[in-house]
Order: C-alpha cells, then sequence, then structure tokens
C-alpha cells in the first residue's frame, strides 16, 4: 500500500476493523516514511455479468434505482428502498459466487419488492420479465392473489 502523501511503499496497519455491516473492513495505516496517517477500507468485489457479456460491479445504489422507478407515485419511503437494496445484496453475497449473472440479481429483487408494494412489483416484474400481452399480467395478478390468500390463512 503506497503512502497517499509521499507515495512511499512501506505502511504499517495501526488498527483494523469490521464495518456495520460486515462488508468492509477499516484500516488505519501510518507511513514509516512521512509518519502521517490514513484509512483504507477493503472489501469483496462481487461483479455482474450482463447479457451482453460485460462485466461490471455490483451496484446496490443502481439496485435502488431501478426499484425506485418501478415504486413511482407509491407509499414508499427511501428507507424502504435502502433496506430493500440491503437485503438483495445479502442474498446475492450469501451465494458465495464471486460472479453473478443480471437474470439473478433481477431475481434477487422480485421477491423482497413484492413484499414491499404489489403494484410496483408487477411494474417490474412486467419489464423485466418482458410481459407482452394482458393475459401475462393476469396470470401473474393471480399468482399474487394466490400467495396472499395463502398467507392470510
Amino acid at each position: 500500500m503506497y503512502c497517499p502523501f509521499c507515495r512511499h511503499p512501506d505502511t504499517r496497519v495501526v488498527d483494523s476493523r469490521s464495518t456495520e455491516d460486515g462488508a468492509a473492513i477499516r484500516r488505519r495505516r501510518t507511513c514509516s516514511e512521512c509518519g502521517r496517517r490514513f484509512t483504507t477500507q477493503e472489501t469483496v468485489l462481487l461483479m455482474v455479468s450482463k447479457r451482453s457479456g460485460v462485466t461490471e460491479p455490483f451496484s446496490r445504489d443502481k439496485v435502488i434505482a431501478g426499484v425506485r422507478r418501478a415504486c413511482q407515485g407509491r407509499p414508499v419511503s427511501e428507507d424502504s428502498l435502502a433496506q430493500l437494496g440491503q437485503r438483495v445484496e445479502e442474498t446475492i453475497r450469501g451465494t458465495g459466487a464471486a460472479e453473478i449473472a443480471s437474470h439473478e440479481v433481477g431475481l434477487a429483487i422480485l421477491g423482497p419488492l413484492r413484499d414491499l408494494d404489489e403494484v410496483a412489483y408487477l411494474r417490474f416484474a412486467s419489464v423485466y420479465r418482458g410481459f407482452e400481452t394482458l393475459a401475462d399480467f393476469e396470470a401473474e395478478i393471480e399468482q399474487l392473489r394466490v400467495a396472499r390468500a395463502s398467507a392470510d390463512q
């Protein structure tokens, strides 16, 4: 690790702590050359492979932005969106894979979104699953009704 102040290649770790959600480690370091201290943060990169073959780092913010569009005009708070983003990330990281298909990210979003708001779920599912006819919507609505009826009993 190079010192960000003097670019000396020898730094020493003074303290290490995991972050609140346990997804990263913060380290306090000191430079053996100039004596200045700085903080680094280490995270495990989770890569998402898209249909086009391109891979990019997983972004919780991207998940939240996509769900926010589906929730437009719905009574869904920013806190609820943040919690959904965290649940999705935990689900994906729980697989233990270093790279995951974007399709799997979409599937991980559907469950928590259905619990959050059924209308937003339908909006998201219609785009994600590519609904083309009214029958597609009717079939999905029927599945929601059956799930709700079984939950009520």
